[in-house]
């Protein structure tokens, strides 16, 4: 056993428990569990734990169990604040939260740390549920309590953005065709789940929120590889026909859907009078390729296949990039004018542009209201 292997058992023997050499596992825990907190697959974690991994790939997984450890450090802090006499708890809810936030960027820098240094053709992933498990946990928890609660609204009860408070997911899919040297490829953009909180920590009497957003997403290929033009209108500022947006690629046997796009996203929405602005950033992201056997029946030769994801890792590396930019959005008005009024089932529409080569394309994104945690309204 070298030395960077036996420290890697030694760091995960504080968290799961003796390591037995004869069987490759330990006492407390199965080493598939270990795998998804760290975000590995099976197979990877294999060669990991029998020491068949390369230097580099132990290394970083030593670090990945560090990481591991220290937000079950902070895990473990938080727990003890939630568990004192409600006045205390309170008097601690920044503090709380903030190592909540804390906890949670851990946690998604773990994963894309890990996912990073992966090659991007895998075929072992992370399942949908493992990954949205990440950014749920930050906000349905027994410890961290994010929400502003109307016990903690001001007398005028003048805090707008409490009624926002809770859970959105995206309302209609969208789509956007890339602008790039081969034609053919579409990114659709499908689930989206958002939480979504009071910006306390501001001084600005509740007139901002924000929003932590997991995507699921995908790239498809058209084999006709019709010209982007295609899907645009022919007047000076070209939008998105809507034949095009309302096409299902599902249905339509020309289209290959390549990939899944996973992202974390962090949006800010601030509320001015009637109107809410929206800008935000992704924090990480990763591309899922669909499983080869999948792939290979459709009706594209083994070279071609080849060639698309290839040039899926170009648009991951590159064109995807336009995704972590700020996002240009215009503002959009508020669901009600009496902010006492939001419910569920209110809906926020933005009409957004996304930069794709010389083009700048618009597209609508729209959250439905699912889970609001404040449905009273301040009195």
């Amino acid at each position: 056993m070298n030395k960077i292997h036996a420290e890697f058992i030694s760091k995960l023997e504080r968290h799961y428990g003796k390591y037995d050499p004869n069987t490759n596992k330990f006492e407390s825990t199965s080493n598939s569990k270990i795998a998804r907190d760290l975000f590995y697959s099976d197979s990877q974690f294999s060669r990991l734990i029998n020491n068949t991994a390369s230097e580099g790939e132990l290394t970083r997984a030593l670090r990945n169990v560090q990481r591991l450890l220290d937000v079950n450090e902070l895990r473990g802090k938080v727990k003890k604040l939630g568990e004192k006499p409600s006045d205390s708890f309170f008097s601690n809810k920044k503090y709380l939260f903030g190592i909540g936030l804390l906890l949670l960027a851990c946690i998604l820098a773990t994963y894309m740390i890990t996912r990073s240094n992966e090659t991007i053709d895998q075929t072992e992933e992370l399942s949908e549920e493992t990954r949205y498990e990440m950014l749920r946990w930050g906000f349905e928890n027994n410890y961290v309590k994010p929400y502003v609660r109307l016990k903690e609204l001001p007398e005028d009860c003048y805090y707008p953005c409490y009624k926002y408070q809770g859970k959105w997911k995206l309302k209609e899919e969208y789509k956007i065709p890339f602008f790039r040297e081969r034609n053919g490829f579409h990114y659709v953009a499908k689930e989206v789940v958002m939480y979504a909180r009071c910006m306390d920590e501001r001084d600005d009497r509740g007139e901002s929120f924000e929003g932590y957003e997991y995507q699921k997403h995908e790239i498809w290929y058209d084999k006709r590889e019709v010209p982007i033009d295609s899907f645009l209108t022919k007047d000076a500022n070209p939008k998105l026909i809507s034949s095009y947006m309302n096409s299902n690629f599902e249905d339509d046997p020309n289209y290959v859907k390549i990939a899944y796009v996973h992202t974390f996203f962090k949006t800010e929405f601030s509320i001015d009078g009637e109107q809410i602005q929206r800008s935000g950033k992704a924090i990480g992201r990763d591309i899922e390729f669909v499983p080869q056997e999948v792939l290979e029946k459709e009706a594209v030769s083994a070279k071609l296949l080849n060639e698309l994801k290839s040039e899926t890792n170009s648009i991951a590396k590159n064109l995807l990039d336009d995704f972590s930019k700020p996002i240009t959005c215009n503002p959009t008005m508020a669901p009600n004018v009496d902010f006492n009024q939001i419910k569920e089932g209110d809906v926020l529409s933005f009409d957004c542009q996304f930069s794709t080569g010389r083009f700048l394309v618009d597209y609508n994104k729209s959250y439905i209201f699912t889970d609001q945690y404040i449905s009273t309204f301040c009195r």
